[in-house]
């Protein structure tokens, strides 16, 4: 018989609840999607996300960057410029992502679908 206790409930999520912390939040996706192209600075970032506030970005940099997914790197300039990359543990997550969103083709109505 199977174990459905608090227990073993929390035992079986843990992993996938840490992901939720991150991925859950608004925006952490997209931005993590645009760094798998390549290393891309902090304005061309904002431009690559509509709607994003600049508070917002740099916000959910610092998260990837806690949680040990992406660096920030400072480009001495002039003119001085920040531009953010991948971890190898970032990067690494792309085989996941595309995997989400070929689900998500399939499965989930986008705009103009039913």
């Amino acid at each position: 018989m199977a174990d459905h206790s608090e227990q073993a409930c929390r035992r079986v999520d843990a992993s996938i609840t840490r992901v939720f912390e991150l991925f859950g939040k608004r925006w952490t996706g997209l931005i993590v999607s645009v760094l798998m192209q390549q290393p891309v600075h902090f304005a061309d970032l904002r431009r690559a996300i509509p709607g994003i506030s600049e508070r917002m970005l740099s916000d959910r940099l610092s998260e990837l960057g806690a949680a040990g997914l992406v660096v920030r790197e400072v480009d001495e300039g002039p003119p001085l410029r920040v531009a953010y990359r991948l971890t190898e543990a970032g990067a690494a997550m792309e085989p996941a992502l595309k995997e989400l969103g070929q689900w998500a083709d399939t499965y989930l109505a986008g705009p103009g679908r039913c």
